[in-house]
């Protein structure tokens, strides 16, 4: 099966390395030599569309070739009512309630992490994406709940966290970070999809990486199921029954952010400004069909002039059947779905291999995806 393909086979990359930088320090160099064959590290991922929060353990392993990787365990542990409640509101706190819930939501990444970690090996370390509130790469900054230190000393493993920071300080978009994992993890496909609360591409071009995120995605669609008190749009079936509203479909696909080419990043904050006025008063099923065509229309667009042909599709949004039927109606290419591990975990996998390379002092952020004045090796090390 491909996904045993994917988990199990030996992946290619090029061994890029921060100029003139060898290992962080003796303390992560020790680290390394204890593990000389296969190291494990816990990624932990969050997303915009409050799904809930992803482990992925893994085990990495370097070959003449490149880095082999294993998913050993993984799981999805659901926000409740209360934590979707707080961190979907966590933009409109003051600055000391945002800095107590960044604490408590540490605590909380601390605690399902001693959970998840029971009956499993131990990680030589944590890599937290964390939670986005604030990105705006444009004013200097982006922010992630849930504070390093406290996780860290919660969990009582060493964790890398706030990986968005340093290419920010370098004038790079601080996002999309995953694409340094689909060259060097999933660089045998074309391209990468990630359908998740945005929907974001990465493939190689000209011997780099381009990536960039493409439009709101699942952060859009849920908001609308929750029209109809369901949390999301299961299968797309409300969408499938739904009448396309014309006007408004011109208005989103007329959106300047479309219209910007290179490195480009999306934030709830534009959402929430920009798309959510521009929704008519109409039934939740007819906006569901009509913001569906619109990320299927965005995303065919991108893949044709972009003239990619393969592309490999994740997220929470590849569940989405009406959704990539439209995108297979407007782009004949090859769309590849693979099994459900991959398709879950993918990212948390990639955060996994992100704090990887931090612990080794080799690249993590590429500058030809986020627009940085160079490549860097980014994220914050707490000690435990």
């Amino acid at each position: 099966m491909l996904i045993f393909r994917l988990v199990n086979s030996i992946f290619v990359m090029a061994n890029i390395r921060v100029d003139g930088q060898t290992a962080i320090d003796q303390l992560k160099i020790n680290y390394m030599s204890e593990t000389k064959q296969k190291t494990r590290v816990l990624g932990l991922m969050s997303g915009t569309s409050l799904d809930g929060l992803d482990l992925a353990l893994c085990e990495f392993s370097e070959t003449g070739s490149g880095t082999a990787f294993r998913i050993l365990k993984s799981l999805t542990l659901p926000y409740s009512k209360d934590w979707s409640n707080r961190l979907s509101q966590a933009h409109l706190l003051s600055a000391e309630a945002y800095f107590s819930l960044h604490a408590a939501y540490g605590r909380f990444l601390g605690e399902s992490v001693r959970q998840f970690l029971k009956d499993a090996p131990a990680p030589i370390c944590i890599g937290s994406h964390g939670h986005t509130i604030f990105h705006q790469p444009a004013l200097g900054f982006s922010t992630q709940l849930g504070c390093g230190a406290t996780l860290a000393a919660v969990s009582g493993i060493d964790t890398v966290n706030d990986f968005r920071c340093g290419d920010v300080a370098l004038g790079g978009q601080g996002a999309p970070l995953v694409p340094c994992g689909d060259a060097l993890l999933f660089g045998h496909y074309e391209a990468c999809l990630n359908i998740g609360g945005i929907a974001n591409i990465s493939f190689g071009s000209h011997d780099q990486r381009q990536a960039f995120d493409i439009s709101p995605a699942n952060m859009l669609l849920n908001f609308l199921a929750g029209k109809k008190n369901q949390p999301y749009d299961a299968g797309g079936e409300s969408a499938r029954r739904g009448q396309i509203l014309p006007h408004l479909l011109k208005t989103l696909n007329d959106l300047p952010f479309y219209q910007v080419r290179g490195a480009r990043s999306l934030q709830r904050e534009w959402f929430e400004q920009t798309v959510l006025p521009l929704l008519p008063a109409a039934s939740a099923d007819d906006l569901l069909a009509t913001c569906t065509e619109h990320i299927a229309e965005q995303v065919a667009a991108v893949a044709r002039t972009s003239n990619i042909k393969e592309v490999l599709i994740t997220g929470g949004g590849a569940y989405n059947t009406f959704l990539l039927e439209r995108m297979k109606a407007k782009a004949d290419i090859k769309w590849i779905v693979p099994a459900d591990e991959l398709i879950q975990f993918k990212e948390a996998l990639i955060f996994a291999f992100l704090a990887y390379r931090r612990a080794r002092g080799e690249v993590n952020a590429l500058a030809s995806v986020t627009g940085a004045l160079r490549d860097s090796c980014t994220g914050a090390w707490h000690k435990a």
